[in-house]
C-alpha cells in the first residue's frame, strides 16, 4: 500500500484547475484542513480542498437567514469541493472571518516554489551520490532534518543499496516522525544486514554475523534467534 506524503497531495492540488463555485460561478481557493476535525469528527480524508469565500456567493449571503431561521445558529456556509472530483458540498462558518485562516495565499505558493526546488536539488546530489557510491553522502543526506521528506524517503532508499554496515547505528538511534519515512529507513536497515550478512543480537543489538551462534559482544547464544 502506497502512501502520499503532504508535499506530493499539495503539488497535485496545485497543478489542478480550480473548480467554480456552482453557486456564484466564482474561482474557489485551495484551503488547508486544519489539524482539529469539525462535524463528526471523522476527518476530512483530505489535507487540501477547495473553497469559496466569495462573500457575494447566494449560498453564503442566504445562509446566515436559513441558519437563524431555522437553527437558531448565528452562522452561514461556504461550498467546498474535494480536489478530483465534482462533489460539492456545505461547510458552516461562523463569522465573516471564518476558515479564512488556512486559505493558501501567494506567500504559501511561493514556498512551496521553494520547496519544489530543494526536492530537485536533492534528487540531482543523490544521483551523484548514487552513481559515486557514495554511502555517508547520502546517509547525512536521509540525517539532516532540514531536508524535504521526499529527498529523506529516497536517501533512505538508497542508503540501503549503497551504504556501509556503521550506517545502521545512527539509524536505530533515531525516530525520525513520519510514518513514510520511517518504514523506508527501516526497510534500509534489513537492506544493509542482507547486504553484509549480519543481524543485530536480540539480548544486546550489536550487530552480529546472521550464522553467528554467539553473540561476540555479550557472550548470550544466539543461534536460532
Amino acid at each position: 500500500m502506497s502512501f502520499e506524503t503532504r508535499e506530493q497531495v499539495f503539488e497535485k492540488v496545485m497543478a489542478q484547475e480550480k473548480p467554480k463555485c456552482p453557486h456564484c460561478s466564482q474561482e474557489m481557493n485551495i484551503w488547508e484542513v486544519p489539524p482539529i476535525n469539525v462535524g463528526d469528527g471523522l476527518g476530512w480524508g483530505t489535507p487540501f480542498l477547495f473553497l469559496c469565500f466569495n462573500d457575494e456567493c447566494p449560498l453564503y449571503v442566504q445562509g446566515w437567514g436559513h441558519l437563524k431561521e431555522n437553527y437558531a445558529h448565528n452562522a452561514s456556509y461556504r461550498c467546498m469541493n474535494y480536489p478530483g472530483t465534482s462533489q460539492f458540498e456545505l461547510m458552516p462558518v461562523f463569522s465573516p472571518m471564518g476558515a479564512r485562516g488556512q486559505i493558501i495565499d501567494e506567500q504559501v505558493v511561493m514556498q512551496e516554489e521553494v520547496l519544489k526546488q530543494s526536492i530537485k536539488r536533492g534528487f540531482s546530489v543523490l544521483a551523484d551520490c548514487y552513481v559515486a557510491k557514495d554511502g555517508p553522502a547520502v546517509l547525512n543526506i536521509l540525517l539532516d532534518g532540514g531536508e524535504p521528506v521526499r529527498v529523506r524517503v529516497k536517501a533512505a532508499e538508497m542508503v540501503g543499496d549503497i551504504g556501509e554496515l556503521d550506517a545502521i547505528e545512527p539509524l536505530r538511534s533515531l525516530r525520525f516522525g513520519n510514518e513514510i519515512l520511517q518504514e523506508k529507513v527501516d526497510a534500509a536497515v534489513l537492506r544493509l544486514h542482507e547486504r553484509f550478512f549480519t543481524r543485530e543480537c536480540p539480548f544486546c543489538a550489536e550487530i552480529i554475523k546472521r550464522r553467528a551462534a554467539v553473540c561476540k559482544h555479550c557472550g548470550k547464544e544466539v543461534a536460532g534467534l
